[in-house]
């Protein structure tokens, strides 16, 4: 099954997203007006269009073939999303959640973010030539996980969604190159809901028995 690749603008494009997905999620949640709740977006238009222009630039803007491949994916991902019934609220959203032990900061990114339904949905996409040797889907490893599960908590925090029905999805996006006729096959794409829950990254307590 083909599906056409969408005008799609979120992609690629991480800080003006990051405004995107701060406005309409507030106005989806129907939450208090988001100047209460960050001083810092006094004027989310204006910085939006902002970081739109600083970010569209008038070089080149060819990407390395990897890259090329993950914008596309995304793409992909999004339409097959809207298509299956998810209403996309926001894409690349990038956030600090910690620092690694050399003291730099490290910062996670969520791919898509969506509702289904009332359910918030983490979407992390994976695009791969060829699943041959394994799925995309296998390299949403623990760590993979454990970033995005920090990012979505931060996401959710910023937006005042702490209690929110959430979950994590994961798309699988295969793109095959051309064949020897120079035709490029269809791609694939597998929607894996519920892909992990937080429940593995859940400090645990202990109760220390006594006897």
């Amino acid at each position: 099954m083909k599906f056409q690749i969408p005008n799609y603008p979120c992609a690629g494009k991480a800080s003006a997203v990051t405004f995107g997905a701060i406005i309409e999620t507030g106005l989806r949640q129907g939450s208090r007006p988001l100047g209460a709740k960050m001083s810092w977006l006094k004027r989310p238009r204006e910085l939006f269009g902002r970081a739109r222009t600083r970010l569209a630039g008038d070089g080149d803007d060819r990407l390395a073939p990897h890259l090329e491949l993950g914008r596309r994916g995304e793409r992909l991902a999004a339409e097959f999303l809207r298509a299956h019934g998810y209403e996309l609220v926001a894409a690349n959203f990038r956030v600090n959640v910690g620092r690694n032990r050399r003291g730099a900061l490290v910062q996670a990114e969520i791919d898509l973010v969506a509702y289904e339904g009332p359910v918030l949905c983490f979407v992390e996409v994976k695009t791969r030539r060829s699943d041959r040797f394994a799925a995309p889907e296998a390299n949403v490893d623990l760590r993979k996980q454990r970033q995005v599960t920090r990012a979505a908590r931060a996401y959710r925090r910023l937006l005042g969604l702490s209690g929110a029905r959430h979950r994590y999805d994961v798309v699988s996006v295969v793109l095959p190159g051309n064949d020897e006729a120079g035709h490029a096959p269809a791609p694939r794409l597998e929607l894996l809901r519920g892909f992990w829950t937080e429940e593995k990254f859940r400090k645990r307590r202990w109760e220390r028995w006594e006897r």
